[in-house]
């Protein structure tokens, strides 16, 4: 039998695990995934934010959670956290991503709420998960030259040949096969994500699954590419900016898979099995939703504005990595920073352009990355000292 105190203590952790979603939703998640397209004039600064709340919502209802379990549950060995464990990290994480948030400085928000669970958990007497700190360390760090890279790369390869009518199409067709191959739990049984390329390959039951699978993926590419194709030759600049706008939208969804995780992965071990976890995805979603409704338009101008100046071109660039990019942290249930994601981005496509045209601005570069180390530092050891101060007053 649940104890008034317990379901007290219970209410004010998924209070702070609202509070999370919130501040992702207006910092990272809300802020990161349209913030090319607006710095390119393809959207203004309120629409994106609100196209960026209902996609950031279906995204974490629908791929939100493997990182959900990974927070959850992958980050200490041990005994699971405890409410006010909970309460503690989640206060901890989302009072450093608001002082961000009010800034204008994107911090990195898987920094701080691995950090502050990390603490928690150490406080609690749990050892550390080393196997799971390996991967995400090494996800973190690949992140800004991978992302940089193939932003330079492509924005390069658009500027030096442009023929837009053949690399865009190009592009769009690799976006396409990445779609194709995007679990979703609605297309699979109960408790089971499946892709759409897997999908379709049920139609053919006489032929192998791998291959059925590769003939779906080509196909969903080919479609993607000549229609693509059709726009831009057609429509210049307008099909680029249509392009944009639909990279912006499915990094939005790719947000909210990711980030949800960070705010109601936490609560996993106090729910249990009483909760089904679609209903705690769809809290955290909602959470993310009024985030990005109410606080996202003040981090979508920063990122647009202060760290590179973006055209059509240099926006998809810096899109398509991050969307690969996050799918990638998505299926591995690994957390990651999406402000890490798209800032490393948008500078390679900046760089592109030129010292002088991508207009880079490495001092405010600096100070980010500064802030991103100090957010994962600060948050371990706060919640650290928080919960140890806590545990001894009780």
């Amino acid at each position: 039998m649940v104890t008034v105190a317990a379901a007290g203590t219970l209410f004010v952790a998924a209070l702070a695990s609202m509070f999370m979603a919130w501040t992702i939703g207006a910092g990272s998640s809300g802020s990161t995934p349209f913030a090319p397209a607006v710095g390119a004039n393809a959207i203004p600064v309120m629409r994106a934010g609100f196209y960026v709340g209902v996609l950031g919502f279906l995204g974490a209802v629908l791929q939100g959670a493997n990182v959900s379990e990974a927070v959850g549950h992958g980050l200490i060995s041990g005994p699971p956290l405890t409410s006010v464990a909970v309460i503690v990290a989640l206060l901890t994480a989302a009072t450093l991503v608001a002082i961000g948030v009010f800034t204008g400085y994107p911090i990195a928000t898987a920094f701080t709420v691995t950090g502050a669970v990390v603490g928690t958990g150490l406080a609690m007497g749990g050892a550390p998960a080393w196997d799971k700190y390996t991967q995400i360390a090494a996800l973190w760090a690949l992140v800004p030259f991978v992302g940089g890279f193939t932003s330079f790369a492509t924005a390069y390869g658009l500027r030096e040949i442009d023929r837009d009518a053949l690399l865009v199409p190009a592009l769009a067709a690799i976006i396409g096969a990445l779609v194709a191959n995007v679990k979703f739990v609605l297309l699979g049984p109960p408790g089971v994500s499946r892709s759409l390329a897997a999908t379709a390959a049920q139609a053919f039951p006489s032929v192998p699954t791998t291959l059925a699978v590769a003939g779906a993926t080509a196909v969903v590419a080919l479609v993607v590419a000549a229609l693509v194709h059709w726009d831009v030759r057609k429509h210049g600049d307008a099909g680029n900016r249509r392009v944009l706008l639909a990279l912006g939208g499915l990094v939005a969804f790719s947000a909210g898979g990711s980030q949800v995780g960070l705010a109601v992965g936490p609560l996993l071990p106090l729910v249990g099995d009483s909760v089904p976890t679609t209903y705690v995805l769809v809290g955290g979603g909602l959470g993310l939703l009024v985030g990005s409704w109410t606080g996202a338009p003040r981090m979508i101008k920063a990122l647009a504005q202060d760290y590179s100046s973006l055209g059509p071109r240099r926006s998809i660039a810096a899109l398509i990595p991050s969307f690969a990019i996050a799918q990638a942290a998505v299926f591995f249930g690994v957390p990651v920073s999406f402000n890490e994601i798209i800032v490393s981005a948008i500078v390679g496509g900046g760089y592109a352009a030129g010292s002088a045209g991508g207009g880079v601005s490495r001092e405010k570069m600096l100070k980010t990355v500064a802030a991103w180390v100090g957010s994962l530092a600060i948050a371990l050891a706060a919640s650290y000292a928080v919960f140890a101060l806590v545990a001894r007053l009780t």
